[in-house]
């Protein structure tokens, strides 16, 4: 089955992911060996979904590739078997724990424009709250200033942004994405909310 999303009463899918660790023999210790299967863990560059998928016997996968694993795509020669179910950040090897900032930095840095936009659209939360002050390190008095500059003109880039308010986007966008992964957080700007344990 694949992993599906609800979002705004419409089905959302993570199409392409990146590899944060492959394992060919599978979980060791869980199975006999001749019953285990490859496994890969990934993270969704939509909703930064945690999955683990299956493959082929015979896959050579590397971390920090690109997959697609949208089902409707046909492609000559695919290693990828199935989306097995989503999982936490806790059930992430340490290999996977290791490279997952370093994969947001990827996903974040290729879909510039997509963030670039959430400033743009940013909104309050609540009367006394702001989205934005959701993004670690930034404060009132300094979404203020950021939403000063935001009426002069949308912002264009990170760079933009950096340049015109005293917040590095980059950094703070991957720290926020990390945060909740974690669990810990009530509102969920960019990640898809995590698997509860009384929804296990």
């Amino acid at each position: 089955m694949r992993d599906q999303i609800t979002s705004r009463n419409k089905k959302e899918y993570e199409e392409y992911v990146v590899v944060l660790d492959f394992l060919p023999l599978g979980r060791l210790g869980k199975k006999p060996a001749y019953l285990q299967e490859p496994l890969v863990q990934v993270v969704g560059e939509k909703r930064f979904t945690l999955l683990e998928l299956t493959t082929t016997k015979d896959a050579l996968i590397n971390l920090h590739d690109r997959l697609n694993i949208n089902p409707r795509v046909k492609r000559k020669g695919d290693k990828i078997l199935h989306v097995k179910r989503r999982i936490n950040d806790e059930e992430l090897t340490t290999t996977a724990k290791r490279e997952l900032p370093f994969a947001i930095e990827k996903i974040v840095t290729m879909q510039e424009t997509r963030f670039v936009k959430f400033f743009n659209n940013a909104r309050p939360i609540t009367t006394r709250r702001h989205q934005l002050e959701l993004l670690p390190g930034v404060g009132k008095k300094l979404v203020i200033d950021t939403l000063n500059e935001r009426k002069k003109g949308p912002f264009k880039s990170f760079t933009d942004i950096e340049e015109r308010t005293r917040i590095h986007p980059k950094k703070v966008i991957e720290k926020r994405i990390l945060l909740e992964l974690e669990r810990n957080e009530k509102h969920y700007l960019f990640a898809r909310p995590p698997i509860r344990e009384d929804n296990r």
